[in-house]
């Protein structure tokens, strides 16, 4: 569909949507998704294969009977900037339809915290990478960006980061790069991810945790992503959970994120290092950021270092305490490690495990199923991503 297209009904825009998800569809399995008639939906297919926006893509297996026709997005007719930024580095992509990547994805360090140049350092950096890809302006359908902080997703606002002066954050980004842009919490866009594409997706209650630099959570209730009364819902990172008097970002002592986010355990190293623990690590008092270092530690832990994973592990035990809490309070069927510490998330599982059966109800606790995401780091890419798809369309048809 061409992101010009002037006359288009809502079903358009749901086909669209539906082929986006599933890669590719019978009318039947359209109709029945949409919640349309076959010969409405088989009508707007056919107007869409007219357009150029859709394609036949032969027929399904046989079983048993008539086999029906399948159809599928033209991957390359439109195009998705996607971006993922936590507080020290962000990511950026372009995708087709099809969800594959058109060029290498650009990593920039990017401080936001206490950086009033921040939005103008991402704007930049969007420009040049768009410019790169020489993709035309008109066939960018959205741009799609996962951010820490307090975010008003309706209002394009992030209430932490990135202050756009009088204009909302999604208008500054349409007026620098002439793209409609969308903006979500990180957690929520992974949580999404992962339930339209991963780990959670069919389940109906789950929860997601963000495991990063901070500590996030994306809750699946009913099989819809959960917000909350003002749209802050998952702030796991904030919890009290330690008695150890750190101080946390948001100004608060024994939050979670102060002693078992990825920043604090890159912290932790630092210390222990420079007091003399024997590790593979010692080479961290060379690197030029916390990035690097954390970095490192995954690396590291993975490779058997006794010190790194002495780090992940006490980590994760606190981290499997934090779910308890929430264990006592959703039920949910199905927990995802996800996010940047995914990396290691086999040696996280058993100090969770060890916290869950020590602060757990075990009945409780019981029927959970804890898994790890195999969408792995990509995870909030592809939920910036899937949030320009959910609002494609949404302006034209009003």
């Amino acid at each position: 569909m061409s992101a010009t297209l002037k006359k288009t009904s809502k079903l358009h825009y749901e086909l669209i949507q539906e082929l986006y998800y599933r890669k590719s569809a019978s009318c039947n399995e359209l109709s029945a998704a949409t919640k349309k008639s076959i010969p409405l939906v088989t009508k707007v297919v056919n107007e869409l294969i007219e357009m150029g926006d859709i394609v036949e893509q032969g027929y399904a297996p046989s079983s048993g009977g008539r086999r029906p026709l399948m159809y599928a997005l033209i991957k390359d007719k439109l195009f998705i900037v996607v971006v993922a930024m936590d507080q020290l580095s962000t990511r950026i992509g372009i995708v087709d339809l099809h969800n594959d990547y058109l060029l290498p994805i650009a990593v920039v360090e990017l401080k936001l915290q206490d950086n009033k140049t921040a939005l103008n350092e991402l704007t930049q950096h969007l420009k040049n990478y768009i410019k790169k890809s020489g993709i035309p302006i008109h066939k960018f359908i959205g741009i799609g960006i996962g951010m820490p902080g307090f975010i008003n997703v309706s209002k394009g606002i992030n209430y932490t980061y990135l202050e756009a002066s009088n204009k909302t954050l999604k208008q500054h980004l349409l007026d620098e790069t002439g793209i409609p842009a969308f903006i979500d919490n990180d957690s929520s866009l992974i949580a999404l991810a992962e339930l339209k594409f991963g780990a959670a997706k069919s389940s109906v209650n789950a929860m997601v945790i963000n495991m990063g630099w901070g500590i996030g959570l994306g809750m699946i209730i009913n099989g819809s992503l959960f917000r909350g009364h003002n749209g802050f819902a998952g702030e796991f990172s904030h919890i009290p959970i330690s008695e150890e008097s750190i101080l946390c970002s948001c100004g608060k002592q024994g939050c979670l994120e102060a002693v078992a986010s990825l920043l604090a355990v890159a912290e932790k190293a630092i210390v222990g290092i420079k007091e003399g623990r024997i590790s593979s690590l010692s080479y961290i008092e060379t690197l030029n950021s916390k990035v690097e270092v954390g970095n490192a530690i995954l690396k590291e832990a993975n490779k058997g270092d006794q010190y790194a994973i002495e780090l992940i592990s006490d980590a994760a035990y606190k981290i499997g305490r934090g779910l308890s809490i929430l264990i006592h309070i959703m039920n949910p069927k199905v927990i995802v490690l996800s996010g940047r510490s995914v990396k290691v998330a086999k040696l996280m599982l058993a100090p969770i495990q060890q916290a869950l059966n020590k602060y757990c109800i075990p009945r409780l606790f019981a029927d959970t199923e804890i898994k790890v995401s195999k969408l792995g780091f990509d995870a909030e890419l592809i939920g910036a991503s899937i949030l320009v798809m959910q609002n494609f369309g949404k302006e034209k048809i009003k």
